[in-house]
């Protein structure tokens, strides 16, 4: 069943996106545990992607999200505004001084490299976005008035609270009257359900979820833990290059989720944290299209690359390339993303199409 896209006359924005927005405090080449200055960037699993849709493929972009109201916070929406993203929808929250009440979240990230993997520590209870409940966001204006093409949220913010889980469904049931289509990446973290009921409680929200979905992004790890899905026969050691679990894993999961009109998933062979084997597939209109493999990808800073896969392979839909294009765009995007620090794609979309023609990294003049 192809996607039926809006056009974008009809629509203020080409896509929407739901999520909390941190500050990433990077320690550079060295340690989170040894550090003693940071690089501070922005990032967020869900606004990752649309801000890859703004800088790198010109689409116009919104983001929902809470900000406390203090000096951090306008830090936050400084670094935003450079990327590009409209800021219209951000819910500012009164400051209590403290940072009791709401606050904004810290991800501390460290690259990795070698044989050392790449490390995440977060520091987000508490914070604005996570905080939003339903009935904060007038969906009808966004949805029906101004008009969405493309919406997306993801497992990582409906893993910060129940409120933020009800406020993702709410979002996605008013996305889906009004016929937006609704991208989401499963992006499943036990560390962010476990005090938040568990594996269990993630696969009752993601299953609410799933029934409203029409692109799914996640592995076969996504659906087994977010979806509780056990396939019979499947090979756990299958390499996670080789499609044969994730076509196995498919099979029954748009047997379940009939709504599904595309399910996508990166295929990563990580041999040490500075090199990857790289690749991606996307089951749509029945078929089963796969990015060319890339090995042997050298890895500057793989965080985001997963988001950037999903923002390229969004813009391929969105300007009416086939499956096979829009996974292309997907695979090349991410690649080309891990290619530089911070969370987000520093990308042009010239880039992107000549990585998609196997072109060289010869010196441009």
């Amino acid at each position: 069943m192809p996607l039926n896209i809006k056009a974008a006359s009809e629509c203020r924005w080409d896509a929407l996106a739901l999520g909390e927005v941190m500050l990433r405090l990077d320690p550079g080449e060295g340690r989170i545990r040894t550090a003693r200055s940071f690089k501070v960037w922005e990032g967020g699993g869900e606004y990752n992607v649309i801000r890859g849709l703004r800088r790198c493929f010109g689409l116009r972009t919104a983001v929902v999200t809470a900000i406390v109201e203090n000096d951090i916070g306008r830090l936050l929406e400084d670094l935003m505004l450079q990327g590009g993203v409209d800021l219209s929808h951000v819910k500012w929250v009164p400051f209590d001084g403290i940072g009791r009440a709401a606050r904004i979240g810290l991800n501390f990230t460290e690259r990795g490299y070698g044989i050392r993997a790449a490390v995440g520590c977060s520091d987000r209870a508490y914070s604005a976005a996570s905080q939003l409940k339903p009935g904060d966001i007038d969906w009808k204006q966004i949805f029906e008035k101004e008009g969405v093409r493309w919406f997306h949220c993801g497992g990582i913010f409906a893993a910060l609270s129940a409120t933020a889980a009800d406020l993702v469904i709410e979002a996605m049931e008013a996305a889906h009257a009004a016929g937006t289509i609704i991208s989401y990446d499963l992006n499943f973290r036990a560390s962010l359900w476990k005090s938040q009921g568990g594996t269990a409680r993630a696969m009752e929200v993601n299953r609410k979820v799933a029934s409203l979905v029409d692109v799914m992004i996640g592995n076969e790890e996504d659906f087994t833990a977010a979806l509780g899905f056990a396939v019979p026969g499947l090979d756990e050691h299958i390499s996670n290059l080789d499609p044969g679990n994730f076509k196995k894993m498919i099979a029954k999961v748009v047997e379940m989720y009939p709504n599904f009109k595309a399910v996508a998933t990166t295929l990563r062979n990580a041999k040490t944290a500075s090199v990857n084997d790289w690749g991606a597939i996307l089951w749509a209109d029945g078929e089963f299209h796969q990015a060319p493999l890339r090995e042997n990808l050298e890895i500057f800073d793989r965080v985001g690359g997963g988001d950037s896969f999903a923002s390229g392979l969004a813009y391929g839909f969105l300007a009416g390339k086939t499956p096979q294009q829009a996974v292309e765009y997907g695979a090349a995007h991410g690649a080309l993303a891990m290619t530089t620090p911070g969370d987000t794609t520093m990308a042009s979309l010239k880039e992107v199409e000549a990585a998609m023609k196997g072109k060289g990294a010869r010196v441009i003049r």
